[in-house]
């Protein structure tokens, strides 16, 4: 499973294949704009503003899975997060990330880790090196600002 080999849409609804951010490291997040943990989207603008230059892409995926904390359309999704934290990362169409109807790329790291890789809640974080092999995976409580998430992006930003 490489995530490179995966597509999304982004919120606009262009095509977002992932192959074309090779050589940049990826986190990727299950967001919703109704939960405890939206506030985060401020330290995931933080931090995409603090290592964008060196090679991160925060990609934002949209998701009404959990509690119904998504319910909005994409534009309304959009204009909720520029307005209130600034966002310019990277956000893709809602998407469901549990289950059969779950994104490819979701089912893929489920199907090949098991347990660990399914996300159990809102703001759960992926992060996939600059040749898209998945690297870590933290749970929703693990704040994007925390050393924790900023060792593990030292440790697998490319080298410059």
């Amino acid at each position: 499973m490489n995530a490179h080999d995966f597509e999304f849409t982004t919120i606009d609804g262009s095509p977002l294949p992932l192959s074309s951010f090779a050589g940049k490291a990826i986190l990727l997040v299950n967001t919703a704009s109704e939960c405890g943990f939206t506030p985060q989207y401020a330290d995931l603008q933080t931090l995409w503003q603090n290592y964008c230059d060196r090679g991160l892409i925060i990609i934002g995926v949209p998701c009404n899975d959990f509690g119904e904390q998504e319910p909005g359309s994409e534009a309304e999704i959009e204009a909720f997060c520029s307005k209130n934290y600034g966002v310019d990362f990277v956000l893709t169409s809602k998407e469901k990330v549990l289950g059969n109807e779950a994104h490819p790329l979701y089912q893929a790291m489920i199907d090949e880790l098991g347990g660990a890789a399914k996300p159990k809640w809102n703001f759960h974080k992926y992060l996939f090196d600059a040749s898209g092999e998945l690297v870590e995976l933290w749970p929703p409580k693990v704040e994007p600002l925390s050393e924790e998430i900023k060792a593990g992006l030292e440790q697998h930003l490319p080298k410059q």
